[in-house]
C-alpha cells in the first residue's frame, strides 16, 4: 500500500470478474477524455459453483493466477500503475485470501475486494464518460457473472446503489447445469429473478429515472445479436447505441427458443465464448427491463475497468491537491459521523495531531498518502462506538465501521479502518484477536503503526479542549521527541493521557518516544 504517484502514468485497470477477467490501460487527458493503449480480455470462470460461490476452485486460481501474471506483464511494458478489482466470486469465497495472496506473491498485483455496492459506483464512473448522461437521472444495469449492479445516479452522483447475486454464471449453474434449457428452466429461472429483484423493482421506479443504460458482456452481446437482425451488420461500435425494449425482447425469445449450443451459435451476432451462458444472462435482462419498465435501453461501451481509471486518477488528483481523504470518501466518513453523532471537534482536532505526527514520522514507517487516508477515517471515527457505551467504545467503533456501508473504500481497507479505530485504547494488537490475525503481515503492521499515531493522537486531546493546537516531530538515532505546542501551557492531563499511550509506537517503531512541551 505504499505511495505509488500515479503523475503522467498510464493505468492498467483490471476487473476481476466471475466469468472473465478485463483489462484496459489508458490514460486521462486534461479534458477528462480517456486515451486507450491497450485492451486485454482472459476468459478464467472463477465462479464456478451453482448458487452461493463458495469457494474458488484450484484449477480456476490456477486460471486466474496465470491470467494476472499476464497482465502484469502487459502493464509493465507500458510502464502502467496497476488497479485490480475483484468482484463477486472473489466477494463471496471463504477461501479469497487464497487466491489475493497467490496473485500478489506471482504477479506482483495487489487485488482490492470490493463490495458490490462499491462495484455499482465505479461501473456508474464508466457510463458517465462513455455516453452525454450525466445531467439525466439514468439507470445503469450491469449484469456479470456472478452479480448484476444497478445504479440510477445523477450528476456524477450514484443516489441508489443494488447489488444482487444475479449472474449469468451462476444462474446458468443454477438453472441449466447440464446445457439443456427447457420451458420449465426458463420459467423456474425467471421467477427466481424476480423475486430476488422484487424490493429493487419498486425502490428505484418510485426514485425515477429519465434515461436506461446497459453496459458490459451480456447486454453488449444481446445488441450486437440485436443491431445484427434489424440491419444485417455490426456497428464499429455499439457505445450510444438506442435499442427499443421490443426489438430486445425479439431477440430475447430468439435465444430462448434455441433449446441447444449449435442453434444460439447460429444466431448472427453471438460470441462464441458467451454461447452456454447467454440464456441465463438473456432472461436477467428481460426481467429488468420488464421490472423496471425499460422502453429503451442506451449502450456503453464502459463499465467497471473505465470506471477504475477514472475514479483512480480523481483520487490521486484529490490526494495531491488537497492532501486528505478523497471526495468521496471523506463524503462517505462524515456521513457515518453524522449517523452515530461524533463530537467533530475533538474528531477533527484527533484527526490534525495524528497527520502531524504522521508526517513526522515517514522517514521511520515509509508509508504515503493512501496510508495517511486511512488514519483520517479512522481518527474521524474512533469514537463512533460511543453510541453504544462508552465503556468498550473502541470495540464498538470497530464493529460499527466494518459493517458501514462506506463507498470508495474497498473491503480490506474498511477493515483495516476498522482495526485502527479499535487499537486507538486499551489492548494493544495481539495474536487471539480474531479480526486482527485475518488481516496479512503487510496489512497488521499498517494497523500497528497508525494505530500508534491515533492512540498518541487522542491521549492529546484527553480533556477534548484542543489545547494541545499542534505538534512537531524530531527523529534522531536515540529516540522521537514530539514537541507540543500548548499557548497557555496548561496541558497536564494531555501529556499524562499521551505518556500512558506510547508503549505501542516504541514497540512497532523500535525507539523511545519522548514529550517536550514548546
Amino acid at each position: 500500500m505504499a505511495d505509488d504517484r500515479i503523475g503522467q502514468r498510464p493505468i492498467a485497470a483490471i476487473d476481476v470478474g466471475t466469468n472473465s477477467f478485463h483489462m484496459v490501460i489508458a490514460s486521462v487527458s486534461a479534458r477528462g477524455q480517456l486515451e486507450i493503449h491497450a485492451r486485454d480480455k482472459e476468459m478464467v470462470r472463477l465462479g464456478s459453483g451453482a448458487g452461493d460461490m463458495k469457494r474458488l476452485a484450484p484449477d480456476a486460481i490456477d486460471r486466474g493466477v496465470a491470467a494476472m501474471r499476464r497482465f502484469a506483464k502487459l502493464a509493465e511494458q507500458h510502464n502502467a500503475v496497476v488497479r485490480a478489482i475483484a468482484t463477486s466470486a472473489v466477494r463471496e469465497a471463504l477461501n479469497k485470501d487464497e487466491f489475493v495472496e497467490r496473485v500478489l506473491q506471482e504477479s506482483g498485483i495487489s487485488v482490492e475486494v470490493v463490495p458490490g455496492t462499491e462495484e455499482a459506483r465505479l461501473i456508474y464512473a464508466g457510463a458517465i464518460h462513455a455516453l452525454p448522461i450525466v445531467d439525466q437521472r439514468a439507470c445503469v444495469i450491469d449484469i456479470g457473472g456472478g452479480s448484476t449492479e444497478t445504479i440510477i445516479g445523477f450528476q456524477g452522483e450514484a443516489e441508489v446503489v443494488h447489488s444482487a447475486k444475479l449472474g449469468h454464471l451462476r444462474y446458468t449453474k443454477r438453472f441449466f447445469p447440464d446445457g439443456i434449457v427447457t420451458e420449465d428452466r426458463i420459467d423456474a429461472c425467471r421467477t427466481a429473478v424476480r423475486g430476488e429483484w422484487t424490493s429493487m423493482f419498486h425502490s428505484m421506479r418510485v426514485h425515477g429515472f429519465d434515461v436506461a443504460v446497459g453496459c458490459s458482456g451480456t447486454i453488449m452481446s444481446v445488441a450486437a445479436m440485436t443491431h445484427a437482425r434489424l440491419y444485417h451488420r455490426q456497428p464499429e461500435s455499439l457505445n450510444g447505441m438506442t435499442y427499443a425494449f421490443r426489438d430486445i425482447r425479439t431477440t430475447i425469445d430468439r435465444i430462448l427458443a434455441a433449446r441447444s449450443v449449435e442453434t444460439r451459435l447460429a444466431i448472427p451476432g453471438m460470441e462464441a465464448k458467451r454461447v452456454d451462458v447467454i440464456v441465463a444472462g438473456s432472461i436477467i435482462l428481460e426481467q429488468a427491463m420488464l421490472g423496471l419498465g425499460i422502453d429503451e435501453l442506451r449502450i456503453s461501451s464502459y463499465a467497471l475497468r473505465e470506471g477504475i481509471v477514472f475514479d483512480t486518477v480523481q483520487k490521486d488528483d484529490d490526494i495531491r491537491r488537497f492532501h486528505h481523504l478523497a471526495h468521496l470518501r471523506y463524503e462517505s466518513v462524515d456521513h457515518v459521523c453524522e449517523l452515530y453523532r461524533v463530537r467533530r471537534p475533538h474528531a477533527d482536532h484527533v484527526k490534525n495531531l495524528a497527520v502531524r505526527l504522521f508526517d513526522g514520522l515517514r522517514m521511520l514507517h515509509g508509508y504515503g498518502d493512501r496510508e495517511l487516508e486511512l488514519l483520517e477515517a479512522a481518527a474521524l471515527l474512533h469514537d463512533v462506538g460511543f453510541h453504544i457505551g462508552a465503556d468498550q467504545h473502541h470495540k464498538h467503533s470497530e464493529y460499527i465501521i466494518r459493517n458501514s456501508a462506506m463507498p470508495g473504500f474497498t473491503n480490506d481497507e474498511t477493515e483495516i479502518i476498522a482495526s485502527i479505530a479499535r487499537y486507538h485504547r486499551k489492548s494493544h494488537p495481539k495474536k487471539k484477536h480474531a479480526t486482527f490475525m485475518a488481516l496479512t503481515p503487510e496489512e497488521q503492521q499498517v494497523v500497528r503503526v497508525l494505530a500508534s499515531i491515533l492512540r498518541i493522537a487522542e491521549g492529546l486531546d484527553r480533556r477534548q479542549q484542543q489545547l494541545v493546537q499542534r505538534v512537531r516531530v524530531d527523529v534522531s538515532s536515540d529516540g522521537i521527541d514530539i514537541y507540543l505546542i500548548v499557548p497557555n501551557g496548561l496541558a497536564d492531563m494531555e501529556l499524562w493521557g499521551a505518556e500512558r499511550r506510547k508503549e505501542l509506537l516504541e514497540e512497532t517503531l523500535h525507539l523511545p518516544v519522548r514529550f517536550v512541551l514548546d
